[in-house]
């Protein structure tokens, strides 16, 4: 079975997603197991937090993106 690609134009906006999901997992999950301990209330509360770590960091890192990448311009060669 293939897997339909999206186009290449997304990438603007898949990269951010992807990495805001990722990152906002890793985060939410240290800060609750280090807050709460590792402990079944800690595993229930944590997607709650996750999401909403995530609905603040993926518009923040689509609104930083261009200017982070400007900043990467500056200081790495082409």
């Amino acid at each position: 079975m293939k897997i339909k690609k999206l186009h290449k134009r997304h990438n603007a906006t898949v990269v951010p997603l992807l990495l805001s999901l990722l990152m906002t997992c890793v985060v939410s999950a240290i800060s609750v197991v280090r807050t709460q301990g590792l402990s079944p209330l800690a595993l229930q509360s944590w997607p709650s937090t996750w999401l909403i770590s995530w609905v603040v960091a993926f518009p923040v890192l689509l609104v930083m993106l261009p200017l982070v990448r400007r900043l990467v311009d500056l200081v790495v060669e082409n």
